[in-house]
């Protein structure tokens, strides 16, 4: 077992006074049975009352709804937390997938049907001919290991940039430009797993890091692949390996650009400025 502490801070300054509007808070990691929360506290300033709720994808969301004059939104999270992902290759895949390719069974394929859409045909036949690096049609092969293949294809061709601008590129810019952060990558993934016939959903959280304990960073993306028999599998193409024990998921969504951190608005004539700190410390 892996014991680590995150703490999350967030702070908007505006240039003049605003009134901040409701905001979505995506800052609890997904409890299950290989994750454990031993604490968590959130706190903002100015100071308001939270609402806790459960999504669709099952994240926790709280919601935050100021109404007051203020020039400075700080948010901060710090929780403590257990992980028992000490084995990721560990697992079992069920006899008809073990094998690609197959075909999800129909009861399945139901329930994964949002996060089995397909890029626009453009994308698709870019995708297609780039898959054929490391897979021809129809070659038999073990399904865990075509995944690994294009986890590490993406990490081993692209190169790792980080980008502050909002958002997540295209699979097709990310392709075009050569590089992307680890959001870009994640998606870039997604989208080749499905033209393939995968289910796949985008993955944010945080990243323990040996050598950055002391320096500030930032969350972290990946993507998660449904492997019957197995579950949710994660791959992370920007270090170009499954997901383990390093690796704590907060939310997820068959959308990448669904599940920001933290979203909402204000009003007021006024420029705004962000900083961000992030440090995940083993504890």
């Amino acid at each position: 077992m892996q014991r680590y502490k995150i703490i999350h801070r967030t702070y908007y300054n505006y240039s003049n006074d605003v009134i901040l509007g409701t905001h979505h808070l995506l800052l609890r990691p997904r409890e299950d049975y290989e994750l454990r929360i031993e604490s968590f506290i959130l706190k903002s300033t100015p100071q308001v009352k939270i609402f806790w709720h459960r999504d669709v994808e099952g994240n926790s969301v709280a919601i935050a709804n100021f109404n007051q004059l203020t020039r400075q939104l700080l948010i901060e999270s710090e929780v403590i937390i257990q992980q028992y992902n000490e084995s990721p290759l560990d697992f079992i895949v069920s006899d008809y997938a073990i094998e690609y390719p197959f075909k999800y069974k129909p009861s399945d394929q139901f329930l994964l049907s949002p996060y089995m859409v397909l890029p626009e045909e453009e994308t698709r036949v870019l995708l297609n001919n780039w898959i054929f690096n490391i897979y021809k049609s129809n070659e038999a092969v073990q399904t865990y290991t075509l995944l690994q293949k294009l986890t590490r294809l993406i990490y081993t061709t692209l190169a790792y940039t980080v980008r502050e601008e909002p958002g997540v590129q295209t699979a097709k810019d990310t392709l075009f430009l050569g590089s992307g952060s680890c959001r870009d990558f994640a998606l870039l993934f997604m989208e080749a797993v499905k033209c393939l016939g995968f289910a796949s959903r985008f993955v944010s959280g945080y990243l323990y890091v040996p050598h950055m304990v002391s320096e500030i960073g930032s969350t972290h993306a990946w993507a998660e692949v449904y492997i019957p028999g197995a579950g949710w599998k994660g791959f992370d193409p920007t270090i170009g390996d499954i997901v383990g024990s390093d690796h704590i998921p907060v939310a997820v969504a068959a959308l990448a650009e669904s599940v920001p951190p933290i979203s909402g608005s204000f009003v007021g004539n006024a420029e705004s400025s962000l900083d961000v700190g992030v440090w995940v410390i083993q504890c």
